[in-house]
């Protein structure tokens, strides 16, 4: 690696990693340890958040990292050069060019050389990103790039696979949470063997062990009509299982132990679908009646959660309240300054995205433009204030806009909250009756997912014959 690809590499993944600490609230890296720091190794992940994934990955691991990327992006001179730069390799899919195929060895070539020099590569093998909580058909090519690089070696090279489920709270939003799940290596020498004569076999079962492994590291769904029932049954019971699960045995980071819990979820309502179909659709319309109720009055189910704690309501709203008005000139300093630029990531993401695709690469859209205009606009500010006030007055002011701006955002969110909090308490105070029917429904909802799992973990208990 030259110097010039060393800074560029070094000043990419700083700026990235500041962007991304600006999007996401927090990003969770679980079981981080079993990321080699050394050796070859191919990271394969799920695509949920279009560029955002490589960016989340090659942040979140201590060394540098490849990337296999569409030859689209190699078309513009400049950016093509500053992507080659940086270690990013173009590969040619079909709906790219058809005619322009060869080039996939040409790509396997590259990658080839990048883990001969133990270095690291990752790889999306769904070929797409999506908005589905299901994991797309795993692709061949990172099997067969594996298998046929280690057996050039013998089986002697050491390469590894490294499985990633990525998990986003809610991509589209700011200051959402990430969880990267790294899976335990999969040694490519184990699946060598017999690799010459049976070469389309070791291909597929290292597919399959590939898909398998990722699968697990996310929350896949088989069957995408019950995501809405999994996400009802989070709502609703997730705060009580972890005070009482079974399931998570070790201190791990609240977005991880919320992905083990909901796959336990999803788990129990595919085995009541299963087992007790009758059941599950009785629930679901108990569901649809609580949920049509509080669409009727403009309610979540946080608020009605509220109601149950009606000794605390108005007291937590006073505190609330209190709040606003302190903080309101900290968030009208850090909303003045970040008016411009959030215009214009907002324009951003509504010009350059197509509507029916608006979830995948609206992070990504919104980071990259958010560093362009609020890098440019701040920049600007900062000048101004320098040729009017000079030092160090103009530094102070560069320090305290990112500082106000995630003030005055979180000001909003919770000034929001109040509204909403104002209104269940009138809400309160004017429909005891309705607010009792809601309270009531909520607790026969919460009484049959409790019934439920109680009968499910029987199930997951072993036999006195065992």
């Amino acid at each position: 690696m030259n110097a010039l690809e060393t800074s560029l590499t070094k000043l990419t993944r700083a700026l990235i990693r500041v962007a991304l600490g600006f999007y996401f609230s927090r990003i969770e890296r679980f079981h981080a340890e079993r990321a080699p720091a050394i050796g070859p190794v191919m990271f394969t992940a799920n695509h949920p958040n279009s560029l955002t994934d490589a960016f989340v990955i090659g942040t979140s691991v201590p060394r540098k990292v490849h990337f296999v990327a569409t030859a689209q992006l190699f078309r513009f001179k400049p950016l093509a050069w500053f992507l080659k730069q940086c270690g990013v390799i173009p590969i040619n899919r079909v709906k790219d060019d058809p005619r322009a195929m060869r080039t996939v060895f040409d790509t396997f070539e590259a990658c080839f050389r990048v883990l001969e020099r133990d270095g690291a590569i990752v790889i999306f093998p769904e070929g797409i990103t999506h908005d589905d909580p299901q994991l797309k058909t795993v692709k061949s090519g990172a099997a067969r790039m594996v298998l046929e690089l280690e057996h050039r070696h013998g089986g002697r090279l050491g390469l590894q696979i490294v499985p990633v489920g990525l998990t986003f709270s809610a991509k589209e939003i700011y200051r959402s949470k990430v969880l990267v799940n790294y899976g335990e290596p999969i040694r490519i020498a184990e699946f060598v063997g017999g690799y010459e004569e049976r070469r389309k076999e070791s291909i597929n079962e290292l597919t399959a062990e590939i898909e398998q492994r990722i699968q697990s590291l996310m929350l896949h769904l088989p069957k995408l009509e019950q995501a809405r029932v999994i996400e009802a049954v989070k709502r609703l019971y997730l705060d009580r299982l972890r005070l009482g699960n079974l399931i998570v045995k070790e201190p791990i980071s609240p977005r991880a132990e919320e992905l083990l819990l909901t796959q336990a979820i999803a788990d129990a309502v595919e085995y009541t679908q299963r087992t007790q179909p009758e059941r599950l659709t009785a629930f679901i319309q108990k569901l649809d009646r609580y949920e049509g109720w509080l669409k009727r009055l403009k309610l979540s189910d946080e608020a009605i959660e509220l109601f149950a704690d009606r000794k605390n309501l108005i007291g937590h709203e006073f505190a609330w309240a209190l709040m606003a008005v302190l903080g309101a000139p900290v968030a009208l300093y850090g909303w003045a300054h970040r008016l411009l630029p959030a215009a214009v990531v907002r324009w951003a993401v509504n010009h350059f995205i197509k509507r029916e695709h608006r979830k995948s690469p609206a992070s990504t859209t919104a980071i990259i433009s958010g560093i362009v205009s609020f890098g440019v606009i701040y920049s600007f500010y900062v000048w101004l204030i320098h040729r009017w006030l000079g030092w160090p007055v103009s530094l102070w002011f560069a320090l305290s806009l990112p500082v106000t701006g995630l003030i005055a955002h979180y000001y909003l969110r919770e000034l929001r909250r109040l509204a909403a909090g104002l209104r269940i308490t009138m809400i309160f105070f004017r429909l005891p009756i309705v607010t009792r029917r809601l309270l009531g429904m909520r607790s026969a909802l919460i009484a049959e997912i409790e019934s439920l799992r109680t009968e499910y973990r029987l199930t997951l208990q072993p036999t006195s014959g065992s």
